[in-house]
């Protein structure tokens, strides 16, 4: 294959990278918060309670227990707008950790949890002048919501759009500030390739809680299928700099921000992103081979080379497999 043949196949596969565009880590509405218990000297502490309080539009409290290694988890969590406040106690000794906030579709790690005799800070309350019975109900309807929140998982994962859409709807009504469930609808519309409503369900989430990084990267992925590379460049950019400030990254969100770079013939920046998503997912073989059409675009062959025989050693029958083994026939 000739050197003007690979250059026409870099026009092609600027068109081919707007499938590629089509994957993005959509929030699936749910949040998990994670974190680990330790005394004073470092070490953890096993077996004990942690409470977790939130007062938003719901009451909700949660109570789980260490492991051996002092690690606690609680998943299956509705992240809606306020924060939480972590609460262990052991004998005389207390730690607690107070404005923490959970993200859509993401297990977020909390800072470790000192256990000392210290007088923890206050925890969150109750709405003034709710009584211990109305307390009680509202608990009782949150626990009710989210199960109707997992039926609606549950739903959308057999493929049930539009009964996941009217769970939703029905959450919706009583919880209007519900950010997770404006991110679901934007998942459920973009199944049905109703990219319009995808589109203002994303923004109402937004909206409601406009740190949840999810949306963005949605959104970012809408506009860049419609080609509207200036506003999917935002979002894109957007959607990273809260993964940043929240301590976590998303290889997905960083390989599709390259996409949309890639499809603004900004080579240099989507080779940027490509490199920073294969280093968190060194597995993630699309990576390998955009970084090498990137390096290929940009005259760094022997670069190329290197992530084309990679993308072949992850995937030696992948949908680039005969593009990839064309291309470094030409570049010996």
């Amino acid at each position: 294959m000739s050197r003007h043949l690979v250059r026409r196949l870099l026009s092609t596969t600027a068109a081919i990278a707007f499938a590629a565009s089509a994957l993005p880590a959509l929030a699936q509405g749910q949040a998990g918060l994670r974190g680990k218990v330790v005394d004073e000297a470092g070490k953890p502490v096993p077996a004990v309670e942690v409470v977790l309080s939130f007062v938003g539009d719901l009451v909700q409290s949660y109570k789980v227990v260490t492991d051996r290694q002092g690690e606690w988890v609680k998943t299956g969590m509705i992240a809606t707008p306020g924060t939480w406040t972590i609460t262990v106690t052991q004998g005389k000794k207390t730690g607690q950790l107070s404005g923490v906030r959970n993200k859509i579709g993401e297990m977020t790690r909390v800072a470790e949890i000192v256990l000392s005799e210290a007088a923890p800070t206050v925890a969150a309350k109750a709405p003034a002048g709710m009584s211990a019975d109305e307390i009680a109900k509202r608990n009782k309807r949150q626990t009710e919501l989210e199960a109707l929140f997992n039926a609606t998982n549950a739903a959308f994962d057999a493929g049930n759009y539009d009964e996941a859409l009217l769970k939703l709807e029905a959450i919706v009504k009583e919880v209007e500030k519900c950010a997770a469930c404006y991110a679901k609808m934007g998942d459920v519309h973009l199944k049905k390739n109703n990219l319009p409503a995808a589109e203002e369900a994303y923004l109402k989430s937004i909206e409601i809680d406009p740190a949840q990084p999810s949306p963005y990267a949605a959104l970012a992925t809408i506009y860049n299928e419609q080609r509207k590379f200036e506003e999917a460049t935002k979002m894109g950019a957007k959607a990273t700099e809260l993964l940043g400030a929240s301590g976590g990254t998303d290889p997905t969100a960083l390989f599709n921000q390259g996409v949309i770079y890639w499809n603004q013939g900004k080579a240099t920046e989507a080779k940027a992103e490509w490199e920073k998503a294969i280093k968190l997912d060194p597995k993630m073989s699309d990576g390998y081979y955009w970084l090498g059409m990137a390096n290929i675009n940009l005259g760094k062959i022997p670069e190329a080379r290197t992530a084309f025989n990679e993308y072949l050693k992850l995937a030696p029958t992948g949908q680039h497999a005969a593009t990839v083994k064309a291309i470094l026939d030409t570049i010996k």
